[in-house]
């Protein structure tokens, strides 16, 4: 985990696929993003899937974020106490990546698994992410006060 961290931080930014699962308990929304990273952390994306949203980008950083599309729009209630929204998934495990405290980390059922906080706070987030065979981040979970709310799986992930 700590040698993933110091090439991130050492590069330009990374790119990958991510394709977000938003957990409402009465209702899930699935939708894919490509997303790119640059070297403070800040991702660019742009929806891939489904095809009804297809198009519409967007930039997010850590003093917010800004859409673009045309005739179309995203709408998804706030997560997390109003903390986040599914879009920000990527940005949220990209942070945890960068610099989030490390409380856990470990083999399971062979792959690599670290939990990641957000802050010391009470309300903060947590990101499990499993790493592949290749030591790339392959699946993600953002957890908020114990229950998973958004899941990310990541593929095409490369270092810039």
């Amino acid at each position: 985990m700590m040698s993933f961290r110091a090439s991130l931080l050492a590069s330009l930014g990374c790119s990958f696929q991510a394709s977000i699962t938003a957990d409402y308990q009465e209702v899930l929304y699935t939708f894919k993003l490509q997303c790119q990273s640059d070297d403070q952390g800040n991702i660019m994306f742009a929806v891939i899937e489904p095809e009804t949203i297809a198009g519409i980008s967007g930039r997010i950083t850590a003093q917010g974020g800004e859409l673009t599309f045309d005739d179309q729009g995203l709408a998804f209630e706030l997560l997390a106490d109003g903390q986040l929204s599914p879009v920000s998934a990527p940005w949220v495990l990209i942070k945890a990546l960068r610099g989030g405290y490390v409380s856990s980390c470990g083999l399971e059922e062979n792959q690599l698994c670290a939990s990641i906080r957000d802050s010391y706070e009470y309300d903060a987030l947590k990101t499990q992410i499993w790493f592949d065979d290749q030591d790339l981040p392959g699946y993600g979970e953002i957890l908020w006060d114990n229950r998973k709310i958004l899941s990310v799986e990541i593929s095409n992930f490369e270092i810039l």
